[in-house]
């Protein structure tokens, strides 16, 4: 999909209902207005969930959507990436993204708009998908944000380069769409945002950090070989499981004795997969592991340490070199997500004047959670990158958990739900103002 509307701009704006004499301090009302039809999107988005990679339909509806505004869309990047480009004027270029896909849950939150689909995935398998981590919000977020910004055409010169991004849950996307060529097909940004809603804030609050914002994330395969022989004559061949199991003991002491207590670092273990029978002592286990950190200098040593204990216990069984644990380090992989300091708080100025001092929170990492984000701004040069939170859960919940009531679902359980008109409004708004902020004539 590839267009040159922008001749058409004006005739279509009538279509879908936009003022040309949009005034800035006008935003809230204009969001309240809109936000019917961006229901309604939330809602098609929600019940319409596809899996990583997978996400054709999402960005085909993307795409349609932002073409009908007067953006040159361009599907088919690193996958199912989807660039929307539109020039008003001279002056910078700001990347916006909005992440498009589901995760393999089945929904139970009881919403009259619940998912029930399913999905055959990359594996070959039919699995239920969920909007399970609020990539629904996020899409529909950026809509919302490209009508305003059309509609206040006359408030900002400049570049929008809008991207609709595949697997960020197998963090993946950001990187294809990178090695796609996006920059040297559509040119180089000089910034970049993004915003995630999150389930445990209170819905409508805006919610950032300059520096650390995310952990860096790598996903890691460990193969770890044997010699079959009969369970019952167990010294005539090599045991995996055995082997498998103290390379799991030992990769505990990389963050124990290795990284200093000052700072942060997981080394788990999710998956151990070995063996066919009782009595047969296999040719091979596997071990799946993921890692954290919030240094890349953390990062580095955790995966150095775990492929020096996989393939040296390999050594301490007995193994041959050529049978020695086979580490794979290229799985899914993602660096520490980072606010740049001066656009933060040049963005920080804009928000808490336009947003309201209430409605800004400060961000507090409380998890490892991971980003694929950093693969737009992470080039050379850098492009200074912004990533912030919505919240996404009534105020009032979250104080009845606080009570011992129900506990508000996190992200990535079949209970996780938003409060979607909070949170989408908070999310067009902020965004808005940030892209006006950085396109202002």
């Amino acid at each position: 999909m590839k267009t040159s509307s922008m001749l058409a701009i004006a005739a279509i704006m009538g279509v879908v209902g936009f003022a040309n004499n949009v005034a800035a301090d006008d935003l809230q009302n204009e969001i309240a207005a809109d936000y019917s039809y961006l229901s309604d999107l939330f809602t098609h988005f929600h019940q319409n969930p596809e899996l990583s990679y997978l996400e054709n339909n999402t960005a085909k509806r993307l795409g349609t959507e932002l073409e009908a505004i007067g953006f040159d869309v361009t599907l088919g990047v690193g996958g199912t990436g989807v660039v929307a480009m539109m020039k008003n004027g001279d002056g910078p270029t700001v990347l916006v993204r909005a992440d498009m896909d589901g995760l393999p849950v089945e929904e139970r939150t009881g919403l009259a708009y619940a998912s029930k689909v399913k999905q055959v995935n990359t594996y070959g398998d039919e699995v239920p998908v969920m909007h399970t981590c609020g990539h629904d919000m996020h899409v529909t977020s950026l809509i919302g944000t490209a009508r305003r910004l059309v509609a206040m055409r006359d408030k900002w010169q400049g570049t929008l380069m809008l991207i609709g991004q595949p697997a960020e849950e197998r963090i993946g996307g950001a990187k294809a769409m990178i090695e796609d060529g996006l920059y040297e097909r559509f040119g180089r940004p000089d910034y970049a945002l993004a915003l995630h809603v999150a389930a445990r804030q209170p819905a409508g609050k805006v919610i950032y950090k300059s520096g650390l914002t995310y952990s860096s994330s790598d996903s890691v395969n460990i193969r770890v070989f044997g010699i079959g022989a009969h369970g019952a004559a167990p010294h005539t061949g090599k045991d995996p499981i055995v082997l498998a199991s103290q390379i799991v003991t030992a990769l505990q002491t990389l963050v124990a004795r290795e990284i200093s207590p000052l700072q942060a670092g997981v080394v788990t273990v999710g998956s151990f997969h070995a063996g066919t029978k009782h009595n047969i002592i296999s040719e091979y286990a596997d071990l799946q592991l993921t890692v954290r950190s919030n240094s890349e200098a953390v990062r580095a040593k955790l995966l150095a340490g775990i492929k020096r204990i996989a393939e040296n216990m390999g050594r301490v069984a007995g193994l041959p070199e050529d049978m020695l644990p086979k580490v794979d380090l290229s799985v899914e992989a993602t660096p520490t997500t980072s606010n740049d300091p001066d656009l933060t708080t040049r963005l920080d100025k804009a928000l808490r004047r336009e947003i309201g001092e209430e409605n800004i929170q400060q961000y507090e990492q409380k998890s490892m959670g991971a980003e694929d984000f950093p693969y737009f701004t992470n080039v050379e040069p850098p492009v200074p990158g912004f990533y912030f939170a919505v919240g996404g859960t009534p105020q009032a919940d979250i104080d009845a958990e606080k009570n011992g009531g129900p506990v508000v679902a996190g992200h990535h359980s079949p209970l996780f739900k938003i409060a979607p008109e909070p949170s989408i409004k908070a999310g067009v708004k902020a965004m808005t103002v940030a892209v006006l902020d950085l396109l202002k004539k």
